[in-house]
């Protein structure tokens, strides 16, 4: 069982590089949005919201690993600065290595510019509804990177199975080869 643990900020294109890494590999993908989403319409962005996407997500974790699934990537954006984020990767870290699987850290970063402009792409918007409010989702973005480090310092993760990608110039499909080739998926 593998868990590709995808992160980084805000329209930096972690679904669209999961979505090309799941056509490369036979491990399935559950990007950030698809628990979001599915709340979003009932509690907004809320308490209840997080804490019930929580919940959902670590219950599919639990049913991967003791499926016959290869693995799954899985979407996500960290706070560096949240201890809640760190525990949470720790948890979910552990449901796979504790069945025995392997993690892997995949890091991406996008110059803010170009990440405002990918922000506004139809692809995006179609699997995201949260995100169809082009002016709210900037104002959000632009406004938590502010107050937020969604990327990591230098040397500040240390795993062996880690890799950082600035994925400003380069496509999506790129980026999963290059993923794919660096893990051997």
């Amino acid at each position: 069982m593998k868990l590709v643990l995808l992160f980084g900020p805000q329209a930096v294109g972690k679904m669209t590089v999961g979505q090309e890494l799941a056509k490369l590999t036979p491990l399935k993908l559950l990007h950030n949005h698809m628990t979001i989403d599915l709340l979003h319409p009932f509690f907004g962005f809320s308490e209840d919201t997080w804490r019930i996407s929580t919940i959902i997500r670590e219950e599919i974790f639990k049913a991967a690993v003791k499926s016959e699934l290869e693995g799954i990537i899985f979407t996500f954006v960290w706070s560096f600065g949240s201890s809640q984020d760190w525990e949470f990767v720790s948890h979910v870290r552990s449901i796979f290595e504790e069945a025995g699987g392997a993690v892997y850290f995949v890091e991406l970063e996008a110059q803010q510019s170009e990440r405002l402009l990918r922000n506004r792409t139809p692809h995006r918007l179609a699997h995201k509804t949260t995100k169809r409010n082009i002016a709210e989702s900037e104002a959000h973005l632009i406004e938590t990177h502010k107050m937020n480090r969604f990327n990591s310092w230098p040397n500040e993760i240390r795993e062996q199975n880690y890799l950082r990608i600035d994925n400003t110039q380069l496509a999506a499909e790129t980026v999963a080869n290059m993923i794919k080739d660096r893990f051997t998926l």
